[in-house]
């Protein structure tokens, strides 16, 4: 405990001098070396002394009904040490030290059933905050912390779940549901060898739990199974389209007389789309039908050819008589999809369409949305764009549910297939507006033309300033996956924060961009405002950072659990915007996720 204090202390510390851009070198080394030296000193010497006075004079704690004993036996340390992950933006706040009095402890006890109560109405924001306020008052609970794990895992706040947990683990040892909560997080941050070694630790405690002794089978048979891809990577190997192409070439990808779905209409030997076909499909997908795999590749391929004559920054005017809708996050919830495009309408000259990333994973129809989609690309290159997300990446989708989907659905080919043409998506847009804005409305920045426009990313802003609309627009994209640093990552990553500066992200991944970041970078672009996606949003969208910042969310109830509201931004040729609320739409009884592999969708879904 006392090396956590201690590691707790000192992170803290990195963070502050984090907030000055010239005291990143020296001064954050100093600080990483010190906080292991002296988490080092306080687990090995210090914790020892204090579990052993524990024992001989404060006795054992109180154990609830049922609940195995938890210094019964001695376990490893922490997999994660505190230094390696966000602390929680509330920790600064706490004295982890002071005494807590047994008017606190019923104060926290108290406060900590009206979050679970609101956890249980999905109302995760209000959860989190009600558990903050009951560690406030008694940070030496370690269910407090687990609970506040759980709720920010619900949040997507992965990087500061994991921290929660990690602290829990740190106040007991021997708690089997932090450890658990903890791989979670490891395997939604992609990092499952670190899950493994939570999974280990739980069944040091609990060896006869078979659902995390099968979970952690799964979880090996991944690691093998990425290392393998790896392995057999060959430098210069011809890429899916070409491949594709190829097999149809030589015959290998006929429709058999048997199949009775929607059919693409053919001129001179080669296919093309109509709007009639997206009718057919989206009538054949509500039944539940899947296209032929050929059709399948033709509309991926056709949208291709579409995708790599784009840049990775795509210029959009917004003449006079069109509007506009941007469309966050859909995440494979097809029958939003279809509500949504009902209060939209389908692209069209005077109707723009613009679906700012993961259209796929999570939701169990995510073949259905993304052939939806790029089939209007195909259609519509001029009147449907689609940015790419942080879900249209290998390492997603190989996680939350669309490899697995589209190998069912279509086959090993058409997963390649779609993986390879996900690299060729823009990643951004700039809407701009072609008419000036009225002498009426509120004093903006505008581009150097005294027009509106809008930077309309997935993700957000960068780990730096100075970065130009040009250096996004040379990113060589195509071929690439995001990483885990530098501006394709953080164009699909980043998340704005309230706080000014820069901060560690709250996912474990790319960072958080505060209010002053984001007016400097409108300011040097000549940019309105930025529209992003990424997070749920309760209404379907936010205003943040003065107006600078806008985020979207179009998958209304995500994952069937949030209770949120969709939302669309509709914008004109003078840059004035509109936001559209919509609630879910039934849909048949299948779960989010269900194309998981290797049975480890109820751990992702936890």
């Amino acid at each position: 405990m006392i090396g956590a204090l201690l590691s707790y202390t000192l992170h803290a510390g990195r963070h502050f001098f984090f907030q000055f851009e010239d005291t990143k070198g020296l001064s954050s080394k100093l600080i990483y070396v010190l906080g292991g030296i002296l988490s080092q000193v306080g687990h090995r010497v210090l914790d020892p002394l204090l579990t052993k006075w524990k024992r001989n004079v404060i006795g054992q704690r109180a154990w609830k009904p049922g609940r195995k004993k938890r210094l019964d036996a001695p376990v490893a340390p922490a997999s994660t040490p505190l230094s390696s992950v966000p602390p929680s933006p509330e920790l600064g706040k706490l004295h982890l030290d002071v005494e807590v009095t047994e008017a606190d402890k019923q104060e926290a006890a108290r406060l900590k059933a009206q979050a679970n109560k609101a956890f249980t109405s999905h109302d995760f924001n209000a959860a989190a905050n009600l558990y903050s306020d009951a560690i406030e008052k008694n940070p030496n609970d370690s269910t407090l912390w687990c609970n506040r794990a759980y709720t920010r895992i619900k949040l997507e706040e992965y990087g500061y779940a994991l921290s929660d947990a990690t602290r829990a683990i740190e106040l007991d040892p021997r708690y089997v549901k932090a450890y658990y909560r903890r791989a979670t997080c490891h395997m939604q941050i992609l990092k499952p060898q670190s899950a493994v070694a939570d999974f280990k630790k739980i069944l040091a405690i609990e060896p006869n739990n078979e659902t995390v002794r099968s979970q952690m089978v799964s979880t090996q048979k991944l690691i093998r199974k990425i290392e393998f891809e790896k392995a057999i990577e060959v430098e210069g190997e011809k890429n899916p389209v070409d491949r594709c192409r190829e097999i149809i070439v030589e015959g290998g990808c006929e429709i058999d007389a048997t199949y009775a779905g929607p059919k693409l209409p053919q001129e001179n030997g080669k296919y093309y789309m109509t709007a009639e076909f997206i009718q057919e499909m989206i009538q054949w997908f509500k039944e539940g039908k899947t296209l032929h795999k050929r059709y399948a590749w033709e509309i991926v391929m056709g949208a291709y050819d579409h995708f790599v004559k784009e840049e990775s920054l795509v210029n959009v005017d917004i003449p006079e008589g069109v509007s506009v809708d941007v469309i966050g996050d859909v995440h494979g919830q097809f029958y939003d999809v279809l509500h949504l495009f009902s209060l939209t309408g389908p692209p069209t000259e005077k109707h723009y369409l613009l679906m700012n990333g993961d259209l796929v994973d999570r939701g169990s129809w995510s073949i259905e949305v993304i052939l939806l989609a790029f089939a209007y690309k195909w259609l519509y290159p001029k009147y449907m764009y689609l940015n790419r997300g942080n879900h249209e990446a290998k390492d997603m989708n190989r996680t939350y549910g669309f490899e697995g989907e589209a190998k069912h659905k279509h086959g090993e080919q058409a997963y390649k297939l779609f993986a390879h043409v996900f690299t060729t998506m823009p990643l951004a847009t700039l809407l701009h507006a072609t008419k000036p804005p009225s002498p009426k409305d509120p004093i903006c920045i505008l581009s150097p033309e005294g027009r509106r426009r809008f930077f309309v990313v997935h993700g957000g802003l960068f780990s730096k300033d100075g970065v130009t609309l040009d250096e996004i627009r040379k990113i060589d994209r195509i071929g690439r996956q995001p990483g885990q640093e530098g501006l394709m990552c953080e164009l699909l990553w980043t998340d704005p924060q309230q706080a000014p500066g820069r901060g560690p992200s709250k996912r474990g991944v790319g960072i958080a961009f505060g209010p002053d970041v984001t007016q400097r970078w409108c300011t040097l672009n000549g940019v309105t405002g930025i529209i992003r996606s990424h997070e749920v949003r309760q209404n379907g969208y936010e205003i943040e950072h003065d107006g600078l910042c806008t985020t979207v969310f179009s998958a209304p109830n995500y994952v069937d659990q949030s209770g949120n509201k969709g939302a669309f931004i509709r914008i004109d040729a003078t840059g004035k915007r509109v936001y559209t609320q919509f609630e879910a739409s039934p849909h048949p009884p299948m779960k989010p996720m269900a194309y998981v592999q290797g049975g480890l969708g109820s751990l992702m879904m936890a």
